[in-house]
């Protein structure tokens, strides 16, 4: 059975229709050899599609804080997709992960944290992924516990903020380095050659550090701050110091936290305490209060970045920058 067409030609006198009759099985060769030809190029374009995004696929590495994905920028760059759970000004002490976390965790291709319990509420949650397989790096566990001082607030405890000291945060960037050359092989020379030229900034800025704390008058060399967080820098640096808190900002204080180091602010004629930007600025303000209330008078010399980065364009939103930051502050409170 044929299968009548009907087209239309156009004539400046009249218009005609002629009409052509087409095999039916002519008919269905057409219509299947288009649909070849459609199939094949939506084939096509699908596979250009997927190799292209292989090609540009990175793995996902999720860390816990800023401060570590400042690290891992240094070190793995734009070798992976760096996914930090925390941002500015938030404190790792406190933080409750969320079920977004939850899910960029279970997904991350490698997750990479801080450790001896800077983030306690999400620990368990990590030692549980590591069980099942996925990699998870510890960067503090590098090994020279010798090296840790002891969380006066807690039991069996180590204080976690080693970055305060520049020599301990090159040991935990050549831990992490180290174990994502493993994790990454195709990778590895990058990382081994960025992981140097990190550890040739830490030593720089130690070196800096070094010489302007040098600038402040040695019986003026006393860090006080809202919580205990700055005790590797008073050990490396040569300087006392004290916190309303303890290791943790979790740790209460009482009235008596308050009166002794309020005496030893009088005592010692300190010229400035120091707010921190992940601590609520009511507790160094309670203690400016209770000096004031003993006839002297201490200023607030300015805000600490301590267990978080600043935001962005804050001159205090990488390690570096923060280290920076810091110390210009403390110098210029207390010399």
């Amino acid at each position: 059975m044929p299968i009548i067409v009907a087209g239309a030609t156009k004539n400046v006198a009249k218009a005609t229709f002629q009409v052509k009759e087409i095999p039916l099985r002519d008919y269905f060769e057409i219509k299947l050899q288009k649909s070849f030809y459609l199939l094949v190029a939506v084939l096509c374009f699908s596979l250009l599609s997927v190799s292209e995004l292989r090609a540009n696929d990175k793995p996902s590495v999720v860390c816990t804080t800023g401060i570590m994905a400042d690290l891992l920028e240094n070190i793995v760059g734009e070798t992976v997709e760096i996914k930090p759970l925390m941002g500015p000004g938030v404190d790792p002490h406190l933080y409750k992960p969320t079920h977004k976390d939850i899910s960029l965790l279970r997904d991350a291709d490698i997750i990479v944290y801080h450790g001896l319990t800077l983030e306690g509420k999400l620990e368990p949650i990590l030692d549980k992924l590591g069980a099942r397989g996925k990699t998870v790096i510890a960067a503090s566990e590098f090994g020279k516990k010798e090296l840790f001082l002891a969380a006066e607030d807690y039991q069996n405890a180590f204080d976690p903020h080693l970055w305060f000291d520049p020599t301990l945060w090159g040991l935990v960037a050549e831990n992490v380095g180290s174990k994502l050359a493993i994790a990454l092989p195709k990778h590895s020379k990058r990382i081994k050659e960025s992981t140097r030229s990190y550890l040739e900034k830490l030593s720089e800025v130690d070196s800096w550090t070094k010489q302007q704390v040098a600038l402040i008058p040695e019986n003026s060399r006393v860090l006080v701050t809202a919580h205990d967080a700055f005790r590797y820098f008073g050990r490396r640096y040569g300087m006392e110091v004290d916190g309303l808190q303890g290791v943790s900002t979790s740790a209460d204080y009482g009235l008596r936290d308050v009166k002794n180091l309020s005496s030893k602010i009088i005592d010692r004629k300190l010229k400035a305490i120091f707010m921190e930007s992940s601590v609520a600025a009511k507790f160094i303000e309670s203690l400016q209060v209770a000096v004031k209330a003993r006839g002297h008078e201490v200023a607030i010399g300015g805000t600490l970045y301590s267990d978080a980065l600043g935001p962005e364009g804050s001159g205090a939103d990488t390690y570096l920058g923060m280290v920076k930051h810091n110390v210009d502050t403390i110098v210029g409170g207390l010399k």
